[in-house]
């Protein structure tokens, strides 16, 4: 059982603006350097280190060295779960200053953005949304989704990997996250990340550099509306 303690101590960890700032660029699932995130929180060198030390020692963060380069990266998908949260949470209650924030304003990063490793946003909504009614998954309890045999046939179709989706060790495997400007919940989990992975591999989706921002291709429309029967 979580404690008290254990609690605010990593709401205090998350709730440092600049530890904010530099969990909120490693939403979009890639690996960042010291030194890009130290830029993306306007803080200098030594101050950064000493903020990804403490999120390292608390467990929200990983670090894998490369010759002279280290390289973090959000511990877990469920520490990608909690900030997704936050931020929902936080579009609902924030005073009014700070709804001018870009992350809020963004009309790109609203449309689709990567949620960690899956997508997010308007596009990820319309992906659930059809997959729900189309009677792929279903919801599962409070926080997760199930599978349905007709889903199977479909990413079978699709060529999503469902295989290696199941071996993803002790990660959920269709997680319910909730999307932040969109107020809903949208797929992640393992079977979240290979569907992203499908719209990336097919040409649906591009990552653009820097940025948690996904642009959907011409291609990634018609399949949209091909493959899904939906429309963003």
């Amino acid at each position: 059982m979580t404690t008290v303690n254990a609690l605010s101590e990593v709401a205090a960890l998350m709730g440092d603006p600049a530890r904010a700032a530099m969990l909120s660029l490693l939403m979009d699932g890639r690996a960042h350097t010291a030194s890009e995130l130290a830029l993306s929180a306007g803080v200098a060198a030594p101050t950064a280190s000493g903020h990804l030390s403490r999120m390292i020692d608390g467990q929200l963060l990983a670090v894998r060295a490369e010759g002279r380069n280290r390289f973090y990266r959000l511990a877990s998908p469920d520490v990608a779960h909690a900030i997704e949260s936050l931020m929902a949470l936080a579009g609902t209650r924030a005073p009014p200053a700070s709804k001018s924030a870009a992350w809020r304003r963004d009309p790109d990063l609203r449309f689709c953005r990567t949620c960690y490793d899956h997508l997010a946003g308007q596009v990820g909504i319309a992906i659930t949304d059809a997959l729900t009614r189309g009677g792929h998954i279903e919801p599962e309890g409070a926080r997760d989704w199930r599978l349905t045999p007709a889903g199977e046939t479909f990413c079978g179709r699709l060529g999503i990997d469902l295989p290696a989706a199941r071996r993803a060790g002790n990660r959920h495997f269709a997680r319910q996250c909730l999307d932040w400007s969109e107020r809903r919940p949208h797929i992640s989990g393992a079977l979240g990340a290979a569907i992203a992975d499908t719209f990336f591999r097919r040409g649906w989706a591009e990552k653009l550099r820097r940025s948690r921002t996904v642009r959907l291709t011409d291609a990634g429309r018609r399949a949209l509306g091909r493959e899904f029967g939906a429309s963003v």
